[in-house]
């Protein structure tokens, strides 16, 4: 594994050098050295799993056969299309958010001299895609999918941040919008699309598969999706701060999240009130009581029932695939996800 990220890391410097050398744009030092830290800064710090898995899931499709130098630089590739993708949500999410840190370091737009260039930052990110996708995937078959496929996960993703926005008003505080429907749109469009189903079906298009064809594939990806982050929900109150790295303020944010929705459910009256007066605001005392109100209705456990319903259930969706090699594409994503605490 860790050759495989060296290999992979070792791509997204050929990557670089060759947007900071593109044709379609005279660099002068000042724009060259800029972009260079920009990209640096914003590209490779995650975990890279959405990356990873693009090469991941396209040896599983394989099945077994040793990839050339070819291939593997060719799923890398579109691993760092996905990872580009991210850094541009994320740099723009992060101003719409007035955000302070990212990845254990200050918000691009709060380091200094960077400010509100980062929206422009943002967008050169998104635009590099395509110029990725232009340089080493023009001569193949499924090209014009693969650009089809990252417009509409864009599409989708931007989509469901803007349900997430609305939703989260200044001044239209509603928590009786909260609902498992409006939380599920928001998971699904916002997080699932580009983090679960995009690596797969860039996979799948290597692999010379029809993406009309996996319509199931996706339906079981964007449900793991949801998992996923209904686990992101659960762990911003009740994981570790040491282990997930951060210390969740969903309640203070007035998040769309899947404890609040669970609690208005199971609430009596008084127990709704409480919710009422107290989710939304940044006091540390509003806050305990909130989350002293989630162990009164016992939402570990609730959790704890809803991971095992939707682990099962995964699974047998999963094993009703008819081909094996899909079926092991999806296993190792579920299995990288189940009971995970951070």
């Amino acid at each position: 594994m860790a050759d495989l990220k060296s290999t992979f890391l070792n791509v997204y410097s050929v990557l670089k050098s060759e947007l900071l050398h593109d044709p379609a744009f005279e660099f002068s030092d000042d724009a060259r050295n800029w972009v260079d830290r920009m990209l640096d800064y914003n590209v490779p710090g995650g975990k890279l799993n959405r990356g990873l898995s693009v090469i991941d899931s396209y040896r599983l499709l394989k099945e077994g056969q040793a990839l050339n130098d070819d291939e593997i630089f060719h799923a890398s590739a579109l691993g760092w299309c996905i990872e580009w993708l991210q850094a541009y949500f994320l740099v723009l999410d992060d101003i719409m958010d007035n955000s302070h840190t990212r990845r254990g370091q200050p918000c691009w737009f709060r380091v200094p001299k960077v400010g509100m260039i980062a929206a422009n930052d943002g967008v050169l990110l998104r635009n590099h895609i395509p110029r990725i996708l232009k340089k080493h995937f023009r001569g193949k078959p499924y090209y014009v999918d693969l650009l089809d496929l990252f417009n509409e996960v864009e599409f989708q993703t931007a989509s469901g941040q803007m349900i997430d926005l609305i939703t989260t008003l200044e001044g239209e505080k509603d928590l009786s919008k909260y609902t498992l429907t409006l939380h599920r749109r928001i998971v699904q469009y916002k997080t699932a699309y580009y983090s679960f189903y995009l690596p797969v079906a860039c996979a799948l298009l290597m692999a010379g598969e029809d993406l009309d064809n996996h319509v199931d594939v996706k339906n079981i990806l964007v449900e793991m999706g949801t998992y996923f982050q209904v686990q992101d929900d659960y762990l911003d109150c009740f994981g570790d701060p040491q282990t997930i790295g951060k210390i969740g303020t969903d309640i203070e944010d007035f998040k769309c999240s899947w404890l609040v929705v669970k609690a208005l459910e199971l609430s009596n009256e008084q127990q709704k009130k409480v919710l009422h007066e107290n989710y939304g605001k940044a006091d540390p005392e509003n806050v305990a009581k909130v989350k002293a109100l989630y162990n009164e209705l016992n939402l570990q456990a609730v959790f704890e029932e809803y991971e095992n319903g939707s682990y099962a259930k995964l699974v047998s969706s999963i094993e009703a695939h008819p081909s094996k090699a899909v079926q092991a594409v999806l296993k190792s994503f579920l299995a990288k996800i189940y009971k995970r605490q951070k």
